[in-house]
């Protein structure tokens, strides 16, 4: 384990696959138990099943982990082992979109890809309960080639969620509240990890294609030659390309139609937060790519218009759902830096660099 300097967030660090079967659960082991505090409590809430429930719903996927995803079964039992929680409750928080059943709200952010003619920039708030913003952290993993370096910011016990890898692929996440799940599907958060061991965008997409996805999740996937979105559902995964401009944009909609699927629109201020951006990026193409870099992109996610339901979201009486960190990424230079905290109001800051293995 490693800890980046001037960081209160817990940083793991594995060189190796063994490592990263035991390590993360070793460091993290405070995070990962109040992680299932909180979606125990979230689950019985909101959808009145009680975590003993969840996790017999959760088994479900083992059959096609064990057959067709075996690194990410042993990664997960080397979790368990280390932190000396049950599997299947990690399991359960790697599969919690799924789980959710369209039943509660979950994770909202706005996403945005940019490419221009020296690098793709990829960039997102993420929004959630405030009570997680002490459970998320850092982690990397320096895999045996052809794998690459991947560098990440996660919740504790997830072992894939939004980062960048030493490729330069770049993911960001979109939650969509729609029913249905296919439990012979690859989860919502392991397709985020399937498109950071990948080594280019297009390989990426030919993955989540081939495996599909279990339920309704908007990925955001770039690498120095741009984005692409990649909507899913439990029946189908669509492409969105990139604008002539080179932009890709999402919230926590479903822009293309998915017949047989139900969008809840479980967030009302979604279509307002991505016109939003649209425009903000359209004033960043009329001003021309001089000048333009990663801090130009950062400043749009401090955006407050329709405060308090806006880009950068705040917490309010009724809701407990603010931005919790933002991350932006320069792709072509393999690094990107995270603010935790709303983007207007940063506690505190980390770079993460992918561009060079651990030796």
């Amino acid at each position: 384990m490693v800890f980046k300097e001037q960081t209160n967030k817990q940083t793991c660090g594995v060189s190796n696959v063994e490592e990263a079967r035991v390590q993360h659960g070793t460091s993290a082991t405070t995070e990962i138990k109040r992680g299932l505090e909180f979606y125990e409590k979230l689950f019985q809430e909101t959808a009145k099943l009680s975590w003993e429930e969840v996790c017999q719903t959760a088994s479900k996927f083992l059959p096609l982990l064990e057959r067709d995803w075996p690194s990410y079964y042993e990664e997960l039992n080397g979790l368990s082992h280390g932190s000396r929680i049950p599997f299947l409750s990690l399991l359960a928080l790697n599969v919690r979109t799924e789980l959710a059943y369209g039943l509660f709200n979950s994770d909202g952010c706005t996403a945005l890809s940019l490419k221009t003619s020296s690098t793709t920039y990829l960039a997102q708030n993420w929004d959630w309960q405030h009570e997680q913003a002490q459970n998320l952290i850092i982690l990397r993993l320096d895999q045996e080639p052809p794998k690459p370096l991947v560098e990440m910011v996660t919740e504790a016990g997830i072992i894939g969620k939004i980062g960048l890898n030493s490729a330069g692929v770049g993911v960001c996440l979109n939650a969509i509240r729609a029913r249905g799940v296919d439990f012979q599907k690859l989860p919502c958060h392991l397709a985020l990890r399937c498109c950071l061991d990948s080594g280019s965008r297009e390989e990426a997409v030919k993955a989540l294609k081939k495996a599909g996805v279990a339920s309704a999740c908007h990925i955001l996937l770039a690498d120095p030659g741009g984005g692409v979105g990649m909507e899913c559902s439990h029946v189908d995964v669509l492409e969105l390309l990139m604008s002539n401009g080179g932009v890709v944009t999402h919230t926590n909609h479903f822009v293309r139609e998915h017949p047989g699927v139900e969008d809840t629109l479980a967030l009302a201020d979604s279509p307002a937060r991505l016109d939003r951006i649209n425009h903000l990026v359209d004033g960043l193409e009329r001003r021309g790519q001089a000048g333009l870099g990663l801090q130009e992109v950062r400043d749009l996610l401090k955006d407050e218009d329709n405060y308090p339901a806006s880009i950068c979201r705040a917490q309010t009486e009724s809701s407990t759902v603010a931005t919790l960190f933002s991350i932006t990424m320069d792709l072509g230079r393999r690094y990107a830096d995270v603010k935790f905290g709303r983007p207007s109001e940063v506690t505190e800051s980390i770079r993460l660099e992918a561009a060079e293995r651990v030796q």
